[in-house]
């Protein structure tokens, strides 16, 4: 720790440089993908605002366990399905994917089609299973 704190002041303008760049991919990468909101955030937009769920999975882990009422898109369909979305076009929008990895690319479409309350589920199914939250399957 003693060497750690004698390279930071040695060689402060590395380490500023180093911090300002991790500071902008940080920045970056949560602008890109849009707002983010926990599976009890997700929940409560549901219930209060009647949001809207898409489902982006694929079929098969889609027909495994799904969020009541939500939409099934995958992903490398969202460009040419996003007209299926039109009716809710005025309610938020909650993107869901596997373990919220995915669920960026499918929120950066849809605003590019017109869709502008648009959120990503935080963690995806995984942590909408991991705070005990129900699933439907089909």
């Amino acid at each position: 720790m003693e060497r750690l704190f004698e390279f930071v002041v040695n060689h402060y303008i590395l380490v500023s440089i180093f911090v300002a760049l991790l500071l902008a991919l940080f920045f970056v990468e949560n602008r890109r993908g849009g707002k983010k909101v926990s599976a009890q955030q997700a929940v409560n937009l549901i219930n209060r605002d009647e949001a809207v769920v898409v489902d982006i999975r694929d079929r098969k882990e889609f027909n495994e366990g799904r969020i009541t009422g939500s939409i099934h898109i995958p992903l490398n369909a969202i460009k040419d399905r996003a007209g299926e979305l039109k009716k809710h076009q005025a309610k938020t929008v909650i993107v869901v994917d596997k373990m919220g990895q995915h669920a960026a690319m499918a929120v950066k479409q849809l605003n590019a089609e017109g869709y502008d309350n648009v959120v990503r589920l935080s963690g995806g199914i995984g942590d909408w299973k991991a705070s005990n939250l129900p699933l439907v399957k089909k």
